[in-house]
């Protein structure tokens, strides 16, 4: 069964527009990096009904055994440390 991984993205004040156009573009690179991976879409937020999250990302996954994979892969790693230094970020996973 296919996970879909979504986080909602809020960058923190001060972060620059070049540097959100970078991690979205290092986020949309997943793709094809990360084994499991079957897809991945990333944009900014354009309503107002998320709480001041300003992104959002939504990873398509084989199954649960390749989420748990790439969270620790290194190129997974790569991209979501710097995130996580310019942004708060809350993630959901559901199986579909």
């Amino acid at each position: 069964m296919a996970v879909e991984h979504m986080v909602w993205i809020k960058f923190h004040e001060g972060v620059s527009d070049r540097r959100i156009a970078e991690h979205l573009a290092a986020l949309a690179g997943l793709k094809g990096r990360v084994p499991g991976v079957i897809d991945v879409k990333v944009g900014a937020n354009f309503t107002d009904r998320a709480n001041g999250c300003t992104h959002g990302l939504l990873v398509t996954l084989e199954d649960r055994a390749a989420l748990e994979a790439y969270g620790p892969h290194p190129e997974h790693a790569k991209v979501a440390g710097p995130l996580k230094d310019d942004a708060e970020l809350l993630a959901l996973d559901i199986e579909v």
